[in-house]
C-alpha cells in the first residue's frame, strides 16, 4: 500500500467514525462518509466494499480504544482498590474526550443488538471479570465479593462514570440556577465515583450476592462473624 493509500484510508476510516458517532448505522450512508471525506463514492468502496465492513472496522477501533484505556486493570502490582481508582480517571477521561460515544454505543445496542453483541464477544474487555477474580481473590473474598458477583459489580461501576455524559443535558438542566459547570462536576466524578464504589465494598454489610445465574440471594453474612 502507497503512502497516498493509507493517507486516503485513513481519512476514510476518520470520516466514517465522525458518521457513524453522529448517525449511527442506519442513519449513515456511504454517500455521507464519501463527501465528509472529500472523495467520490466510487474510491470508498474499493476501500471499504459494504457499508457493514466499514461499520465493524470502526466498531472494533472504538472498542479497541476503550481497552486500550483499561490496560492497567490488568497490572498485577495494582491493588483492587488502585484499579477502582485508575479505572474512573481513565474511563471517564475517555468519555469526556468523546462525549458522543456512550450515546453512539447505546443507539447501536438498541437498534443492532445482534451485531454489536457480535462484535462485542470477541473483544478482550470481556477478560478483565475472569482477571479480577484470579488475581484479587483474596481481596474480593475479605471485601465479601463473591465470583459470581463480578459481573454486577463491573457493571455498576461502569454505570457511575458512563450514566452523568448519557443524561448530560438533564443533569445541566437540573444544576443550571445553581451555576453548576459540568466539566467541573466531571472532573470531581472521577475521585467520588471511586470513593462512593470502595466504601459500598467495604462496607461490613455484604453485597447482594448473585449465583451463577443471576439470581439473588437472600441471605446476607457481615465481615467478621
Amino acid at each position: 500500500m502507497t503512502e497516498k493509500d493509507k493517507l486516503t484510508e485513513e481519512k476514510i476510516f476518520d470520516s466514517a467514525t465522525e458518521i457513524f458517532i453522529e448517525k449511527g448505522f442506519d442513519g449513515a450512508r456511504m454517500r455521507d462518509i464519501a463527501d465528509h471525506a472529500g472523495i467520490n463514492k466510487s474510491l470508498l468502496h474499493y476501500y471499504y466494499r459494504t457499508k457493514e465492513r466499514l461499520f465493524n472496522a470502526v466498531f472494533e477501533n472504538i472498542a479497541d480504544r476503550i481497552f486500550r484505556k483499561l490496560i492497567p486493570v490488568f497490572d498485577k502490582n495494582l491493588s483492587f482498590e488502585e484499579k477502582i481508582r485508575l479505572f474512573y480517571r481513565e474511563h471517564i477521561d475517555l468519555l469526556h474526550n468523546n462525549p458522543r460515544l456512550p450515546v453512539f454505543l447505546l443507539n447501536e445496542i438498541y437498534r443492532n443488538p445482534s451485531r454489536v453483541e457480535k462484535l462485542v464477544k470477541d473483544t478482550p474487555i470481556m477478560k478483565i471479570w475472569t482477571v479480577l477474580s484470579e488475581q484479587h481473590s483474596e481481596e474480593l473474598e475479605r471485601f465479601n465479593v463473591s465470583a459470581d458477583s463480578i459481573p454486577q459489580l463491573m457493571v455498576s461501576i461502569a454505570s457511575l462514570s458512563l450514566f452523568p455524559f448519557i443524561a448530560k443535558n438533564i443533569i445541566t438542566a437540573m444544576f443550571e440556577k445553581e451555576d453548576y459547570d459540568f466539566d467541573s462536576f466531571i472532573e470531581k466524578r472521577k475521585e467520588y465515583a471511586a470513593e462512593f464504589v470502595i466504601r459500598a465494598i467495604k462496607n461490613r454489610e455484604q453485597l447482594p450476592e448473585a449465583d451463577s445465574k443471576g439470581q439473588i440471594r437472600r441471605e446476607k453474612r457481615t465481615a467478621g462473624r
